[in-house]
């Protein structure tokens, strides 16, 4: 799609301090800034059930944080990082490598274990993936007890943070149990993402059964978040990225409270940018379940989502360019500068914003 925009567009200064390196105290605690309105209005997530209307119908994305980084040792000693992205069958899985010299084809390296536990866990070396040009690798995951890879990196791997989370290291990390809970949506079930679908952390409980009391539906979706979701855009030229790939469902019962919903004069209401990948990923193909590289900017036309619950992104990131898509360029860049005035918290940890889509506005 032909955007007018260059990839400096959507660059912009951000104080590092803003970068939440912790999650709220409480789930719901999290601020919000109201754009739906204008001048927009501060205020903290849980007010939410009163910004939404009976009849509206709010769509989560409920995939579960797989614990995907795994380290370990070549045969010769060198240290060793894998950030597992997929878990491809028969104890094969697509892996991120982080080593200075990378092992031979058909060489086994050995994990260690988060648990401490000993129990020969260790990972195989089979190729490239998808192909041999591709950017990821091919390891069999295995151990003495023939687990199969969801076991093994629920015992043996780390939750895999954002890079910009800095106390995240290798071995004891005090905030590890924290992590496990809070770095994870309270209605997290399909296990398969190696990041949160992070405007999702922001629910607990109390407010799902606020949004119920109100008259607020809600549906899921699937999508298995990738790393690449902290990838920052490279070309200049946008029509020249290529985004990286991820699987989403779109379930029949998600597809009939959609449109019950329009049927009803309910609004949608996405929560995060992964929910209006799915969403709008299915619309464009007609495919409910499968791959997607779909890459939303300006001039995007939106078939299904009329609001959109967020949180701060990247500079340079293709979710800059997507929330920009949705509720305006020039809108997104003053929320950006009041968020930063007002000292909003960045990122997979921080605040959140609630956006109309700029048609609607």
């Amino acid at each position: 799609m032909l955007t007018p925009y260059t990839l400096s567009d959507f660059d912009f200064d951000l104080p590092a301090h803003l970068i939440a390196q912790q999650p709220s105290a409480q789930r719901s605690g999290s601020r919000l800034l109201d754009a739906t309105h204008s001048p927009p209005a501060d205020r903290i997530f849980r007010d939410l059930s009163s910004l939404l209307q009976p009849g509206d119908l709010l769509v989560m994305n409920d995939t579960r944080v797989l614990k995907a980084r795994l380290f370990g040792e070549k045969p010769t000693g060198g240290k060793l990082e894998l950030l597992i992205e997929r878990v491809l069958g028969g104890n094969q899985v697509a892996a991120h490598m982080g080593v200075s010299k990378k092992p031979e084809i058909g060489a086994t390296v050995a994990l260690h274990s988060a648990l401490g536990l000993d129990d020969g866990v260790c990972a195989t070396l089979l190729g490239r993936w998808p192909d041999a040009d591709g950017p990821l690798f091919r390891f069999v995951l295995s151990n003495n007890a023939g687990d199969d890879p969801y076991t093994l990196m629920e015992r043996h791997g780390h939750m895999p943070l954002p890079p910009y989370i800095e106390r995240q290291q290798q071995g004891a990390n005090p905030d590890a149990a924290q992590d496990a809970e809070r770095y994870q949506t309270v209605f997290a079930k399909a296990p398969g993402a190696v990041a949160a679908p992070t405007a999702a952390l922001h629910f607990d409980q109390a407010l799902l059964s606020d949004l119920l009391a109100r008259g607020v539906h809600t549906a899921y979706v699937t999508l298995h978040v990738g790393a690449g979701t902290f990838q920052p855009v490279k070309t200049e030229n946008l029509a020249e990225h290529r985004m990286h790939s991820e699987w989403y469902q779109v379930p029949l019962a998600t597809q009939q409270a959609l449109a019950d919903c329009k049927a009803r004069g309910g609004r949608v209401v996405a929560v995060g940018t992964t929910t209006v990948r799915s969403l709008e990923s299915w619309a464009a193909t007609g495919q409910a379940q499968g791959d997607t590289q779909i890459f939303i900017t300006p001039g995007f036309a939106f078939a299904h989502v009329d609001m959109l619950l967020t949180n701060f992104h990247l500079p340079k990131s293709s979710l800059m360019m997507l929330v920009s898509a949705f509720a305006g360029y020039e809108p997104i860049r003053a929320l950006y500068r009041h968020a930063i005035a007002q000292e909003y918290r960045f990122f997979s940890y921080g605040d959140a914003m609630l956006l109309a889509r700029q048609s609607a506005q």
